[in-house]
């Protein structure tokens, strides 16, 4: 073997070493795990103002809890614009996860890829921590294609999940509130088109207040 095949069957051999490496740190970056998505969604305590008087904020758990109660086992394609942003509301300041679960193209069927992924999210909601939590599935897509063509993908998909979770983990599909926001909340705004917006929001609505010293 010349000097030059001997540098060549090298090459080969490092190059192969590095396509292995990054296709694990690929397979690890689209992995997550149960205890990842518990962490994330463990009902966080949030300190309640002295000034504000426990009257104030009883009243505005009670506000919460109610309209919560009317969005349970509606049909996703059933909720207003108005109920959707008053749930994007509520969740903006509770304990939440996205998951970049992919779907088949242009189909409500979750990837091959993805169901590790939807696998350790029934594992984490089955955890005693999140027992009779109400959570939110909120799907989302990119920004190609029509806007009613979006919005409906995103509530098929959300309710792909909540039916996946409840086939096969036994949840109780009133406490699992599904909402589809299609392309109108990006989390890559500048890059509308970038995979990371295709994703599926979970949110914990569950919080625990305790008064401030």
């Amino acid at each position: 073997m010349t000097h030059f095949d001997k540098f060549f069957v090298k090459a080969i051999a490092v190059s192969a070493a590095l396509s292995m490496a990054t296709g694990l740190a690929l397979a690890g970056d689209n992995n997550v795990t149960a205890g990842q998505i518990l962490d994330a969604l463990k009902p966080k305590p949030v300190t309640r103002g002295l000034s504000a008087g426990p009257q104030a904020d009883t009243a505005a758990q009670a506000k919460e809890a109610s309209f919560l109660n009317t969005v349970r086992n509606r049909r996703t394609r059933s909720l207003s614009m108005g109920e959707r942003e008053q749930i994007a509301e509520l969740a903006a300041s509770k304990p939440k996860i996205d998951l970049e679960i992919q779907f088949d193209y242009n189909s409500a069927d979750i990837a091959k890829t993805s169901f590790g992924s939807v696998q350790a999210l029934g594992k984490a909601l089955s955890d005693p921590a999140l027992k009779d939590s109400t959570i939110v599935v909120a799907g989302h897509t990119d920004a190609v294609g029509s806007d009613p063509f979006n919005q409906d993908l995103s509530e098929r998909r959300a309710d792909t999940i909540k039916r996946y979770l409840v086939q096969n983990y036994g949840l109780n599909g009133s406490d699992l509130v599904t909402v589809g926001y299609g392309k109108t909340k990006l989390k890559d705004t500048a890059n509308p088109t970038a995979s990371i917006n295709r994703r599926v929001q979970v949110v914990n609505m569950e919080t625990k207040t305790t008064a401030s010293k």
